[in-house]
């Protein structure tokens, strides 16, 4: 698998890209990721990518022509890309977005930055939009890293064991994964439920599935 991403801010994304679980994948070659940098394909001695908004306003609008030539770019590196942008008008982002995204073969992430990217290359290109919630965070390179993370963890051989993927939260169109406990069996006199330490599989999954049921239903209550 491949993905791109395009970001003003490459720096910010690299040390997590190259440890954990990504970093192992992408050193096994299980997935390439790269970070583009539009400033590429800005002219001028100062490589600029942004400039004030048409209409007035605070802060900066990303240009358009850049971020066009580093899609063009990245589109050139397969046949079939799937083009994705963070923008807090987007579908928010679910487990079962994530396993659809996770069996392409290229994916481009455009990171928004500033006051957001000229509504252009959105006319232009139809990316699909991308939200991690209703919150405002300085860029999108938080998002376009879980994205990352994400698909990641699904490409076969990313992690230890291959039914850690399955037995997550949300895996499936799931709900949330039971609690965990490792040694001791005892700490500060909370012990482990003795379900656990029954030996009884078939205890220790209904042990299991109940406890998942209980923690979906209380997120879903109404704060």
């Amino acid at each position: 698998m491949r993905i791109d991403v395009i970001t003003l801010f490459p720096e910010a994304c690299q040390g997590y890209l190259d440890t954990s679980i990504i970093g192992r994948a992408r050193r096994r070659g299980l997935v390439e990721v790269e970070l583009v940098d539009p400033r590429r394909w800005a002219g001028g001695r100062h490589r600029k990518v942004d400039d004030r908004p048409f209409g007035g306003g605070p802060g900066m609008v990303m240009g358009a022509p850049p971020i066009a030539e580093a899609i063009d770019w990245c589109q050139t590196r397969s046949s079939a890309p799937r083009l994705l942008m963070t923008d807090p008008r987007g579908t928010r982002l679910h487990q079962g977005w994530v396993e659809q995204l996770a069996r392409e073969d290229h994916l481009i992430v455009l990171c928004g930055h500033y006051e957001g990217i000229d509504e252009r290359i959105v006319e232009l290109y139809h990316p699909e939009l991308i939200s991690i919630g209703d919150l405002v965070i300085s860029g999108g390179e938080l998002a376009a890293l879980i994205v990352v993370d994400a698909v990641t963890r699904l490409q076969p051989g990313a992690l230890g064991d291959a039914q850690s993927a399955v037995q997550d939260s949300f895996s499936g169109g799931g709900g949330l994964d039971h609690p965990s406990y490792t040694r001791p069996e005892e700490f500060r006199d909370l012990r482990v439920p003795d379900a656990l330490l029954s030996g009884d599989h078939k205890a220790i999954e209904r042990w299991r599935k109940a406890e998942s049921a209980r923690r979906t239903a209380e997120r879903a209550r109404p704060v």
